[in-house]
């Protein structure tokens, strides 16, 4: 019996459908002709097709040796003839069976990376061992790691915000490649790459084979990896890019990488994480040191304030202490490396050009290459630079306002850390916490972190009638609707330009105003009803509610691509019940009301154990009694009635039948779980009238 065609192939020219057709061979020309057509050979050509044969194969030279017609089949596809085999198909192939891939079928960079793989001992057909350490161990990760983590979860938000929808996971990992924060689309999420890609898995390419995260930590450099390009069969659908982040010093210590389905990849998606990771460096640049002076510097004075701009930070003394990558590619050619001077670089006196960006703002000098560059100071230092005596001396960074409030429960500063570098980007700041925990005290202590010179502006989104909200918002023309002003109106974003916007209740902004506001964010532009024309505005904004927004938008009850948008850097604050500064905020209430009364410790510690629904809104109330009360002496005895809330507002204390309507009002508010919409509704009465029976308009 003659042997088969598949095992002659499989001896002279290796396993079939791996290997191309090569030269005539006698032996195999007589096995074949006998076996009389029939057997089926199926294998790949030189020229890339996956062929079958029945009788002869498809070697035009053995074609016109038999009498048999060859049939060759190629293989199909969605209906059309699939076009020849791409190089990474065949340099697959080449992998799965054990062999060497022809050169030039891969980068550089993957083909080192797979024959890494193969050194170690994986299986390209296997699966890759899943290494995940524990959450309290990502935990301490995290903790070590906070302001590097605070800046990439700023430009993991806004990236997720750019491309939200399209099927994607941001992932930031640590120096070690282990994941610690992840942002994703629910249907990425629910897939078996989205439960991969989770805080504390570690990806190391001896682990988990070729994957961007694992190679751009080898390469020290932005990688993407698309589809059959990962090492693992398994991952053979996605598409990854990550892009490694460096600190002042260029130490690489995290990586920003954003992951999808193959098919939804996206071409610009490289460019975007690659400008986050951008904007993360420069942050650790601007965040690194408050005693130095930090320089921008561009060809194009336009250029300055991009992130292809190169910073240069330096000392007092002018001696360059770090660079960011686009400083090093603008001055490559020059001693740019930490150690140098000012002068090395630049063919200019360091205290002459730093007078000149005190006076001017902007200078124009030259490098010691000869090329023209323009320079900003984003940062003085905290003393005079100069090499010389200076009759006026160089202002000194303004240092962050002072809290009008007290802010030393550790909860409460762990929340506010990063508060003034989001201010000066264009993240919303989303204030949330239970009524009376002081959210417009915080919405204005935004406002001045933020050094705008405009207006703080607050709107009471609940206390605006619905059919009006979008007119007082960007305003209106003369005569645009019934009873609109005779003058027209501006607007409250337009009063707010170069200053800060206050959304008070924010939950409760009507639906239809919510698209309006949206594109509002996206833009930064106004059109006032009835009008024609487009202003844009420069306006920080900050929302506040007491509603869990996020479950709010999870029902539909709220637009979630609004709540992204304002949830830019959330800042939550905690209770009055779980504050640890307790005594001190009662301290503080008391020397608000300019008396100097000493409060003894058993009522703090009487005061500590109460419930306090209303907050600091209704501690604050207590103490000004007590100190009315208390004016003559120490407070050392507290009523136990006046510990308790008022059953009614101050407005309505004076009459019966006020006080029994309050009354309804404010249980009704307390059984709803302090929700004025819902309050409103099963009263039958309006938002406004809620707000008047709960005495919102003291500060929160």
């Amino acid at each position: 019996m003659a042997p088969s065609i598949a095992g002659v192939c499989a001896g002279l020219l290796g396993p079939p459908t791996q290997q191309p057709c090569q030269s005539v061979y006698s032996g195999f020309i007589k096995d074949f002709a006998n076996s009389g057509g029939s057997t089926r050979v199926h294998w790949m050509n030189r020229r890339g097709y996956e062929c079958s044969v029945s009788g002869y194969c498809a070697s035009p030279i053995l074609r016109g040796t038999c009498r048999k017609t060859t049939r060759v089949r190629r293989w199909e596809r969605r209906g059309d003839a699939m076009p020849p085999l791409s190089s990474i198909e065949r340099a697959r192939a080449a992998l799965e069976a054990g062999g060497r891939f022809p050169a030039g079928m891969l980068s550089p960079e993957i083909a080192l990376s797979w024959e890494r793989c193969v050194a170690g001992g994986l299986d390209p057909s296997g699966r890759p061992e899943e290494v995940v350490i524990s959450f309290a161990q990502v935990k301490a990760r995290r903790e070590e790691r906070a302001m590097l983590r605070r800046l990439a979860s700023v430009q993991m938000q806004l990236l997720y915000e750019q491309i939200a929808g399209s099927n994607f996971m941001i992932a930031f990992a640590d120096a070690d490649g282990v994941v610690l924060d992840t942002l994703c689309d629910q249907q990425f999420g629910e897939s078996d790459a989205g439960r991969a890609i989770m805080p504390g898995s570690v990806w190391h390419e001896e682990r988990r084979g070729t994957n961007a995260l694992g190679l751009a930590l080898v390469q020290r450099a932005p990688v993407a990896i698309h589809g059959r390009e990962h090492f693992f069969a398994c991952h053979g659908h996605l598409s990854c890019m990550a892009v490694p982040i460096f600190d002042p010093a260029d130490r690489l210590v995290g990586l920003l990488d954003a992951s999808s389905p193959n098919e939804a990849r996206q071409q610009h998606t490289h460019a975007l994480v690659r400008m986050a990771a951008a904007a993360v460096e420069n942050g650790l640049m601007i965040e690194d040191r408050g005693d130095l002076l930090l320089l921008a510097l561009h060809p194009r004075a336009e250029y300055l304030d991009t992130l292809s701009a190169g910073l240069v930070a330096l000392s007092l003394d002018g001696e360059v202490l770090s660079l960011n990558r686009p400083a090093r590619a603008l001055l490559a050619g020059l001693d740019s490396h930490p150690g140098g001077t000012f002068e090395s670089l630049f063919d200019a006196s360091f205290a002459a050009v730093i007078e000149e960006l005190r006076l001017r703002g902007i200078v124009r000098i030259r490098d010691r290459a000869g090329s023209a560059v323009y320079l900003v100071c984003r940062r003085f230092a905290g003393r005079d630079v100069r090499d010389e005596p200076s009759p006026r001396p160089i202002p000194t960074r303004i240092s962050p306002p002072a809290t009008e409030f007290v802010c030393a429960d550790p909860v409460l500063r762990h929340a506010m850390r990063g508060l003034e570098a989001a201010t000066h980007t264009p993240l919303a700041v989303h204030i949330h916490g239970e009524t009376g925990t002081g959210k417009e005290l915080m919405a204005r202590h935004v406002h001045k972190l933020s050094g705008r010179t405009g207006e703080f502006v607050a709107v009471n989104c609940g206390a605006v009638p619905e059919s009006l909200f979008i007119a007082e918002l960007f305003g209106h023309e003369r005569g645009a609707y019934t009873n609109a002003r005779a003058e027209g109106s501006p607007g409250l974003i337009r009063l707010a330009n170069k200053g800060t916007l206050f959304l008070d209740e924010v939950g409760d902004i009507p639906l239809p105003a919510q698209t309006a506001l949206l594109r509002f964010l996206d833009t930064m532009e106004v059109r006032a009803v009835g009008g024609a024309k487009t202003v844009r505005v420069d306006v920080q904004i900050v929302s506040a509610t007491n509603r869990d927004l996020a479950a709010a938008a999870a029902a539909n009850q709220f637009r979630a691509d609004l709540y992204y948008r304002l949830n830019g850097f959330p800042v939550r604050l905690p209770p009055l019940r779980e504050r640890k500064d307790f005594d001190d905020i009662v301290r503080h209430l008391a020397a608000q009301q300019g008396r100097d009364i000493p409060i003894d410790d058993a009522v703090l510690d009487l005061l500590r154990r109460q419930p306090w629904p209303g907050n600091i809104r209704e501690l604050q109330n207590w103490v000004r009694r007590a100190c009315l009360e208390g004016a003559s002496a120490d407070i050392t005895a507290v009523d136990g009635s006046g510990l308790r809330p008022p059953d009614v507002c101050s407005h309505c204390a004076g009459t019966m039948l006020s006080r029994s309507k309050c009354r309804q009002i404010r249980e009704t508010y307390a059984n709803t779980g302090m929700n004025v919409q819902m309050t409103a509704r099963l009263l039958g009465i309006s938002r406004t009238t809620v707000y008047k029976h709960i005495d919102v308009g003291a500060d929160e």
